[in-house]
């Protein structure tokens, strides 16, 4: 990818979308870009970090290591994504490690330059207290999965939060595109990997989801009816 278009995905960033283009040039110069190749580790867990990252291309997990050594995934960040922020605003160690799960490029910047920006770009701050916000609620709905004792509720459940981040509706319904296998399901909402295959295959026989050629997951109108 050329640096040109590195810079134009760059400005779609929640944080910077609503910046004119002198402002947004004053930020690309604070803005460092480097490449991860796949399954390279971008932050480990417990790291004191001093960056915050935005994904310009490809995708990372986000998981925290049991006392077993078993990886347990927390979330997912795509395109204009970032994460890392917390680390530099209470300045504590990162609670997970985070990895590219394909070849990614990202934008990093550094602790210095990010109180720069949130000090000197009022929009920048702005948005990043609405992004903050919407992480909270979304945290907030993923104990109240946690909370459901019925498996299939806290599978729907988590399907219509993902569907929220990563949701693109069509005629048919809306296609989940967001490829996790069912170890990655039954991580997310404290299940087994036989119950989510289970709840998954019963919804599939009658219709109201289906999985597609690409292994995406497509939610049927009467799947997304469901409401909390």
């Amino acid at each position: 990818m050329k640096q040109n278009s590195r810079i134009e995905l760059l400005k779609k960033c929640a944080l910077f979308s609503s910046l004119s283009p002198d402002e947004f040039h004053l930020v690309q110069t604070k803005i460092t870009i480097r490449n991860f190749k796949k399954n390279e580790v971008i932050l480990r867990e417990e790291d004191t970090n001093q960056f915050m990252y935005i994904v310009i291309e490809g995708e990372v997990k986000v998981v925290q290591t049991t006392e077993k050594g078993k990886e347990i995934l927390i979330t997912m960040h795509r395109q204009n994504d970032f994460f890392g922020e917390l680390s530099l605003l209470d300045g504590k160690t990162a609670p997970a490690t985070i990895y590219a799960t394909n070849n990614s490029v990202i934008a990093i910047v550094s602790k210095e330059e990010f109180y720069s920006l949130i000090r000197s770009q009022v929009k920048v701050l702005d948005n990043l207290l609405r992004m903050l916000c919407a992480r909270l609620r979304e945290s907030l709905k993923k104990i109240q999965m946690l909370n459901f004792n019925n498996a299939s509720q806290r599978l729907k459940m988590l399907f219509l939060m993902l569907s929220e981040n990563y949701g693109e509706k069509n005629a048919k319904g809306t296609v989940l595109k967001v490829k996790l296998i069912h170890q990655d399901i039954a991580d997310m909402t404290g299940l087994t990997r036989e119950t989510v295959t289970r709840i998954l295959d019963k919804w599939k026989q009658s219709g109201e989801i289906q999985i597609l050629q690409d292994k995406y997951i497509l939610l049927k109108p009467e799947f997304e009816s469901i409401t909390f």
